[in-house]
């Protein structure tokens, strides 16, 4: 009896065992319940068993929509594979799992689809203008669902833009367009532009739900704001350096060019730098000098402009005489003198001889109508300021024809047999050329000399009579004449001496020869001889 009540509590021990080793009939769905993904990716549903040995799988959607994706069932699990996610899979799907006289047992998991797959993209011009409209246009790629979708526009972190789409109705991705019109300054040059997407579904986890972009402005604008500088200053002392820099405000960088003013509103163009070296300024330096930018891709232009004063010592510029340094006696002539320099000089023209009264002697001309030979000679001109003078001569050289001739004898009383020496000078510019004539018997001139001076060497009769001097150049002659003749014989106690008297004709009349003749025979009679020395000096 003991042994068959053995028996009976093994077997229900065994009983107990195999209960207790088999699995109760489950089933999963991974990932489970509810299931964002983003369109155009990747999703696998994979629906799991336990406790059944061969179990039959099947998979639909709560509409009974297609499914829009591969299944693969394996022993225990089978899986739905969505590549790529689309619009499409947007449904509650359903796993249903029959594992024979186990039953049948179902689970449902929902997908939800967002996209956001990539940044914005900002498109602004490369080359704005600064004042001009500028359109920026953001675009966000393939969003979905895009009535969630917020834009901002910033510039430099300052909003300038905000668009939702929140009554958009599109049922598929699509890339939305944000578009802008904004006015850019200078200032805005190396500013960002942001665009700012945002995709907030409150009750859908994944990231990222903001996304940007960024895009520097490049903003030509200029020229503006053109200076000009001047170092050491506008106002220079003459012969030193000096540099005129222009600077300007231009993007891209102002094409520059130097240009001063000249006579009639006329220019000359200098160079094409922001810096103009002038490395020994002169008086003709002064003047106003333009800087002018040139922006090229705004194609404006803009201008300023600095007054050149050079200060220093007089310079003389000028000094001339008109027609010519060299002119005939007669002419009219003008002396001119001009000197530059600031504060402006003091200038004095003056002739440097002290014996010459030219009448104004402080002036910058002359004026001299009817030039005569003695306003001949060296002017000076003399210019001076406050720094300092400056002098300069020129010779006014006036031909002329002879003057002032004049005949000398010596001795002036003579005896037959001695030596008598006849000069004849005359001034002329140029120099007079002097011949001797004698006139014969016949009344005819015979040349007999073309020296200043003649000497007669034993003085006799034949050599007695008058002696003509003739003075010349291109610009005309004068004559003098002197005669040499016997005055009579003179009674001694033993002897008449006779006496040669030598008398010019220009100076000599009657009636004072015969006055002196008459003195000179009383007289020889008394003392027996008389020297004329004293008595005559014959010039002319």
């Amino acid at each position: 009896m003991f042994k068959e009540m053995g028996r009976a509590s093994q077997a229900v021990l065994l009983i107990l065992c195999v209960l207790r080793t088999v699995k109760a009939f489950e089933m999963e769905i991974i990932p489970a319940e509810r299931i964002v993904a983003q369109i155009g990716g990747t999703l696998i549903l994979t629906c799991n068993t336990t406790g059944c040995a061969s179990p039959s799988f099947s998979w639909r959607t709560l509409m009974d929509s297609p499914l829009g994706g591969k299944v693969r069932n394996h022993r225990t699990y089978s899986t739905l594979t969505m590549n790529p996610v689309g619009v499409v899979n947007s449904h509650s799907y359903l796993c249903t799992v029959i594992c024979g006289e186990r039953g049948k047992k179902e689970k449902s998991v929902k997908v939800e689809l967002y996209s956001f797959p990539s940044d914005p993209i900002i498109d602004i011009s490369p080359s704005l203008v600064a004042g001009e409209p500028a359109p920026v246009i953001c675009k966000i790629p393939d969003v979905y669902p895009s009535h969630h979708l917020e834009v901002l526009l910033k510039k430099d972190g300052q909003v300038l833009h905000e668009e939702y789409f929140l009554y958009d109705d599109s049922t598929n991705t699509e890339t939305k367009t944000v578009t802008y019109t904004f006015h850019p300054m200078a200032e805005d040059a190396g500013k960002e532009i942001t665009c700012v997407a945002r995709l907030p579904i409150a009750d859908m986890d994944f990231e990222p739900k903001e996304r940007t972009s960024s895009q520097k402005l490049n903003v030509n604008f200029g020229p503006q704001n053109t200076v000009i500088t001047a170092s050491p200053s506008n106002s220079p002392m003459e012969g030193d350096s000096l540099n005129l820099t222009c600077v300007t405000q231009s993007n891209p960088p102002a094409q520059i060019v130097w240009s001063k003013y000249l006579a009639e509103e006329s220019i000359q163009h200098l160079i094409k730098n922001n810096v103009l070296f002038i490395p020994h300024v002169r008086f003709n330096d002064s003047g106003r000098y333009i800087c002018e930018v040139i922006n090229l891709v705004t194609n404006k232009t803009e201008e300023a402009t600095v007054n050149l004063v050079i200060q220093g010592a007089p310079v003389i510029t000028e000094l001339s005489i008109e027609p010519s340094t060299t002119v005939q006696e007669g002419q009219n002539v003008s002396i001119q003198c001009s000197a530059e320099s600031n504060p402006p000089p003091k200038i004095i023209l003056r002739r440097k001889s002290d014996n010459a009264d030219i009448g104004t002697s402080s002036a910058r001309s002359i004026f001299l109508p009817s030039v005569m030979f003695q306003n001949g000679g060296d002017y000076e001109c003399v210019a001076e300021n406050k720094y300092g003078n400056s002098k300069s001569e020129i010779t006014l050289n006036v031909k002329y024809g002879p003057k002032n001739t004049m005949i000398t004898v010596f001795p002036a009383a003579l005896k037959e047999g001695e030596t008598v020496t006849m000069k004849c000078t005359s001034s002329g510019n140029p120099a007079p050329v002097i011949s001797w004539k004698k006139k014969k018997a016949t009344g005819e001139s015979e040349e007999i000399s073309k020296n200043a001076t003649i000497t007669i060497h034993n003085l006799k009769s034949q050599d007695l009579g008058l002696y003509e001097c003739e003075a010349y150049n291109q610009f005309g002659k004068e004559e003098k004449a002197v005669e040499l003749y016997v005055q009579a014989r003179l009674e001694e106690p033993d002897q008449m001496i006779p006496f040669i008297i030598a008398f010019s004709s220009v100076a000599a009349v009657a009636v004072p020869a015969a006055a002196i003749l008459i003195y000179v025979s009383r007289q020889a009679k008394i003392n027996g001889s008389y020297s004329l020395v004293k008595a005559l000096r014959l010039k002319v």
